[in-house]
C-alpha cells in the first residue's frame, strides 16, 4: 500500500448555506484543489465529513462525485465505522466500493468497550471486509485508546493494514512503530505530530489542515519523509497558531472556516455543529 504513503486528506463535505444541502459543485471544487496542491490521496465520508450527520443516500452520492470527478488521479479511502458492531459489517458487506483502495474505521465511540471488545470488532469486520482496513485510534472521540498491544495484535490480521493514530500519545506511538510488521501502515492522525511520526516510521498523514492548504502541508510531509527534518519542521511551525483554531469550535468547523476564506466552499455545518463564530473567522482569516 505504498500508495498511503504521504498525505491523505480527511475530505470535508461541503454544504449549501441556505438548506444545508451537500453542495456538489464546491465539493468538486474541494476536490480540484487538494488534488492539485499535491496531496497523495483522499479519505471521503470520514468523521471530519460530518458523517454520523450525513445519509446513507447522501454518503453513495458523495463517493460517486468523488470517483468521477478525481477519476483515478489519486487513490480513494473510505469512512466506514460505528459502534454497533453488526451494522457495521453489514454496511461492509452492501456499500458499493468501486474504486476504492481501502477502509478507514473509526473505533467503536461511547461505548467504551474494553480492549478484548476492540480486538472483537475489528477482526469481525476485517473477516467482512472486500477492501483492507485501516484502523482508526482517536480516544479524544470515542472515549477508549487502543493500545500498542491491541493495535500490534491487530496488525496480524491479513486485511488490517494500518492504523491512523491520533492518540496524541508519544510513547503509544513508538512502541507500535518499535514492534509493528514491516508492512503496517503507521500513519499520524494528529496534524502537528506528523513530523515526528515520521521520524521514528510512520509513514504520513491523514490529514485536516491540507483541506485548506494542501501544497504547503503536503510539502511538510514529503521533507520529513525524504529526511530533511529542518525544512518540515520550519513549514510546521507556519502551522503552529492556524491549528488550535481547527479545533476551538469543533473539527471540522475551523477549517471550513479556512476554506471559506478562500473562496472554495463555503463554512456551514450541519447541526449540532454550528458554523465558525466571527470571533474565529476573523482569527482564521488573518492567518490563511
Amino acid at each position: 500500500m505504498d500508495k498511503l504513503h504521504g498525505t491523505g486528506v480527511a475530505l470535508v463535505t461541503p454544504f449549501t448555506s441556505d438548506t444545508h444541502a451537500v453542495d456538489y459543485p464546491a465539493l468538486r471544487r474541494l476536490l480540484d484543489f487538494v488534488i492539485d496542491g499535491g496531496v497523495e490521496y483522499l479519505v471521503i465520508n470520514g468523521t471530519t465529513a460530518e458523517s454520523p450527520t450525513i445519509s446513507a443516500e447522501e454518503k453513495a452520492e458523495i463517493l460517486r462525485v468523488a470517483r468521477e470527478h478525481t477519476a483515478g488521479r489519486v487513490p480513494l479511502v473510505y469512512g466506514i465505522g460505528g459502534n454497533d458492531t453488526a451494522a457495521t459489517e453489514a454496511l461492509l458487506r452492501s456499500t458499493d466500493l468501486t474504486g476504492v483502495s481501502a477502509i478507514l474505521s473509526a473505533s467503536p465511540y461511547y461505548n467504551k468497550p474494553s480492549q478484548r471488545g476492540i480486538i472483537a470488532h475489528y477482526e469481525r469486520l476485517a473477516d467482512a471486509s472486500p477492501l483492507p482496513i485501516i484502523l482508526y485510534n482517536v480516544p479524544g472521540r470515542t472515549a477508549s485508546n487502543l493500545t500498542a498491544a491491541t493495535t500490534l495484535h491487530l496488525a496480524q490480521h491479513p486485511n488490517i493494514i494500518g492504523i491512523k493514530e491520533a492518540s496524541g500519545n508519544l510513547e503509544q506511538c513508538i512502541a507500535i512503530a518499535a514492534a509493528k510488521p514491516a508492512d503496517f501502515l503507521l500513519i499520524s492522525g494528529d496534524d502537528m505530530m506528523t513530523t515526528s511520526l515520521i521520524s521514528f516510521g510512520a509513514v504520513g498523514i491523514i490529514s485536516v489542515l491540507a483541506n485548506a492548504f494542501p501544497r504547503r502541508f503536503s510539502d511538510m510531509t514529503r521533507a520529513a519523509l525524504s529526511g530533511d527534518f529542518p525544512k518540515a519542521s520550519q513549514l510546521l511551525f507556519g502551522f503552529t497558531d492556524l491549528n488550535p483554531l481547527m479545533y476551538e469550535e469543533s473539527n471540522p468547523v475551523g477549517v471550513k472556516a479556512a476554506l471559506a476564506a478562500q473562496g472554495i466552499c463555503g463554512g456551514a455545518v450541519r447541526l449540532p455543529l454550528l458554523e465558525a463564530s466571527e470571533s474565529l473567522l476573523e482569527r482564521v482569516k488573518q492567518l490563511v
